[in-house]
């Protein structure tokens, strides 16, 4: 798939210096760096490890309420 995108002057020079120097298309180059970029991210679909963590197993709106009406008690 083909998308356009803006890169500043200086990107672009490296990436084609890069490209150059590994023998690789400017289009590989690319692609390399935005999969190394998402591998070290995690996936979208993975929870945060903090999911959960209080345990807290009520509606987030019911407990806020909840939460004030102590405060008014």
């Amino acid at each position: 798939m083909r998308t356009v995108i803006d890169l500043p002057e200086n990107s672009l020079q490296a990436i084609k210096a890069l490209a150059k120097r590994e023998n690789i298309s400017q289009a590989e180059a690319i692609r390399r760096a935005v999969s190394a970029y998402l591998a070290s991210r995690p996936s979208p679909d993975e929870q945060s490890p903090a999911f959960g963590l209080w345990g807290r197993r009520v509606e987030g709106l019911s407990y806020q309420q909840q939460l004030r009406d102590e405060w008014m008690s």
